[in-house]
């Protein structure tokens, strides 16, 4: 490990050095991948320069307590080396998650598809509520939402809603929540008072680039049609939606937001490109059966992750037995501390499969 935390300083030294070269900032390409790799490497760096200050600090403390008389300075050095060892035990396990292999989605933006399952317009409902919980987060994190496809069911329920979350990170945040997420609570239309169960399916994808995925425009079929439902004078009267068939693979995309026929021809391709960007990472996944059963749940729709009980006001997720009773607040959009905790315990996982290997 300190060979390799080595190597990262002079790797960092170089970075440092090529960009105080003059002309460096006229090759965008150049200078932004630099740009990238300092960013990922700094942590790193700043992180171990600690741990050798602690270092060296513990090394002078126990040097100076086999030549130190007076208790009283005694003491003040035993302090000072016990902080010191506290720290550098801190920073060896700081350091460790740093060096974990980093997922290279988790700077991307994200596309989010949420489904009603089982519970007919309770599921809806519930679908509902859960993108505005995530629109919510979104705002907490300044991450921008914007809309690609919108089935409603008529009572303000979503049978099918698909959103992109644009922002630093919203990928390496949400994707520990594509599964089935659970509700149980009491619907306003049961008259006897009989708690329902419902589930609706959140998948969490990777924004996909063109580099990301090569699409063969050969593959695809556009149809337009006239778009139904609010949109304003113009949206009912042209056709400006786009019905998006990828022929290989069966996948359907609608899109019917827009006025302009061709930003909904946009929307589809990119809501395509990342579906298919997914089942590429899904076989990743599945070819690397061992580093799959070190993930928190990632990435496996039909894995029940999570339950909302509404008459106990309590969340609950299966994958690390969390169970929370601020139900009100994580569907006010306040998800920080369900990830956080879900982040930690996929970063365990990996840390103790590293040291089985």
């Amino acid at each position: 490990m300190f060979d390799k935390l080595e190597d990262i300083l002079i790797r960092l030294e170089e970075i440092l050095s090529e960009l105080s070269e003059p002309g460096v900032a006229n090759d965008a390409n150049r200078f932004q991948k630099l740009m990238k790799e300092q960013s990922d490497l700094q942590p790193i760096a700043d992180a171990y320069r600690e741990y050798k200050n602690c270092q060296q600090t513990a090394e002078e403390s126990i040097a100076m307590l086999e030549e130190e008389k007076e208790e009283e300075m005694r003491q003040l050095l035993k302090e000072e080396l016990s902080d010191s060892r506290k720290r550098i035990e801190e920073l060896e396990r700081e350091l460790k998650i740093l060096l974990l292999p980093k997922d290279p989605n988790d700077s991307k933006n994200v596309i989010v598809e949420i489904r009603a399952g089982a519970g007919g317009d309770e599921a809806a409902l519930f679908a509902a509520e859960i993108y505005r919980m995530y629109c919510k987060y979104a705002e907490t994190k300044r991450w921008k939402t914007e809309m690609l496809s919108l089935n409603e069911n008529g009572i303000g329920g979503f049978k099918e809603v698909t959103f992109m979350i644009n922002g630093t990170g919203a990928y390496s945040r949400l994707k520990y929540e594509s599964g089935v997420h659970r509700v149980q609570r009491v619907p306003e239309t049961e008259s006897g008072g009989r708690i329902h169960t419902s589930t609706i399916t959140v998948a969490i994808m990777p924004e996909a680039e063109e580099i990301d995925f090569q699409l063969d425009m050969n593959d695809c079929k556009f149809d337009v049609f006239r778009a139904s439902g609010n949109g304003g004078q113009c949206v009912n009267t042209t056709d400006s939606a786009v019905r998006l068939t990828h022929i290989p693979t069966g996948i359907v995309i609608s899109c019917q937001d827009e006025k302009s026929q061709l930003k909904n021809k946009d929307k589809a391709l990119k809501v395509l490109r990342s579906r298919l960007y997914e089942m590429e990472l899904a076989k990743q996944h599945d070819a690397e059966a061992e580093a799959r059963r070190s993930q928190i749940g990632t990435g496996d729709r039909s894995e029940k992750i999570r339950t909302y009980n509404f008459p106990q006001g309590r969340v609950t997720d299966h994958r690390i037995k969390l169970t929370l009773h601020r139900l009100d607040a994580i569907l006010d959009g306040d998800l920080d501390e369900v990830i956080d905790n879900l982040i930690a315990a996929d970063q365990a996982a990996k840390l103790c499969n590293l040291q089985d290997e």
